[in-house]
């Protein structure tokens, strides 16, 4: 079959690749669309830590697909279904306490076992969710990222008509001020860099978009640029008894200089997320077939698997004057 994999650092290419064979515990799934973002960016470059990386590797951790073949509880051929990427074993005392994005055992699809952006998958069964009939692929494309952001933002309660800040203008910083609407924030200020994301950030539901903000202090600042600059911008913009959460992912090794006495004497709370939970995921899913979250607008750019070099392009760069939000990929079965 055909696939986007990465066999070392900076080596992508689409290629042949072996078709999966049926495993015990596991179904065959047809990709239909799939997502690209800066941590593919990142597996690409070889700059994420390799403790969470296996090359060669096919590409694709955001995807929706459909069943190839019957899977019990869950529907026949032809089934659309989106799948849990991180890959819990159930029994370590993370995944007991429900912190599956925390198993002793890291395995994830995408990561460490092949991702989405070929002609075929194998996945377990237990992480397989059925979407609507009349759920958007669009819409359904989005439900990992928004696994990661709803984590973040459900973890710890969060106070109703809060004063927040997202820094970053990307998919995750845009998903970010989407869902944090659900907790009735009084303000939701997006700080990009690109002017051209304005009207992407406002359609989200921010209040305002800024690229030079007027120092001005928050409640809740959340982290999404994934850069150094942006972590010390939101350390620097949490006011008093409030919090940071780090939903970026700087390089691998990369430091910003933090003041321990002001995180005490301000009472702050400085939370990172890493990935998202099982019940995360669910309840994103949950609320995807329900059609309370509909962020398809964020879509931009499409390509198809053989032009996925091109995907990529799109990812690191854009031209002046123009808006980037979500880059896909439409695989060869969705076009069928």
């Amino acid at each position: 079959m055909r696939a986007f994999v990465v066999a070392g650092a900076n080596e992508a290419s689409v290629r042949d690749w072996p078709t999966p064979s049926r495993v015990a515990d596991e179904t065959i799934v047809t990709p239909l669309l799939a997502g690209v973002c800066g941590t593919d960016l990142e597996l690409i470059d070889a700059t994420i830590d390799p403790t969470y990386v296996r090359y060669p590797l096919v590409l694709g951790h955001e995807w929706v697909g459909q069943l190839l073949e019957p899977a019990e509880g869950i529907g026949p051929p032809g089934t659309r279904v989106v799948v849990e990427g991180v890959v819990p074993c159930g029994v370590c005392d993370c995944c007991r306490r429900g912190a599956t994005n925390l198993c002793a055992t890291y395995d994830e699809i995408g990561f460490t076992r092949p991702g989405a952006l070929a002609d075929l998958i194998s996945v377990p069964t237990r992480l397989v969710h059925a979407i609507g009939t009349d759920v958007s692929l669009d819409d359904a494309v989005l439900i990992e990222p928004m696994a990661v952001v709803w984590r973040a933002l459900s973890r710890f309660p969060l106070a109703p008509r809060a004063r927040v800040a997202v820094v970053g203008d990307g998919t995750i910083a845009l998903l970010s001020a989407h869902m944090v609407r659900l907790f009735d924030p009084r303000v939701i200020d997006v700080i990009g860099r690109r002017s051209e994301q304005r009207d992407l950030a406002l359609r989200a539901g921010a209040t305002s978009f800024h690229v030079n903000p007027t120092a001005e202090s928050y409640d809740l600042v959340i982290e999404a640029s994934g850069s150094i600059d942006g972590v010390a911008s939101a350390l620097a913009r949490c006011d008093r008894g409030g919090m940071v959460i780090l939903l970026g992912l700087p390089p691998h090794g990369s430091h910003v200089e933090l003041a321990p006495d002001d995180v005490v004497n301000n009472d702050l709370v400085i939370q990172g997320s890493f990935s998202y939970t099982s019940e995360a995921f669910t309840e994103v899913v949950r609320r995807v077939n329900q059609l309370d979250l509909q962020p398809s607008f964020l879509i931009t750019h499409r390509f198809d698997l053989e032009h996925a070099s091109d995907a990529v392009a799109a990812l690191r760069g854009v031209q002046a004057g123009e808006a980037r939000g979500k880059v896909v990929i439409a695989m060869p079965a969705h076009h069928a």
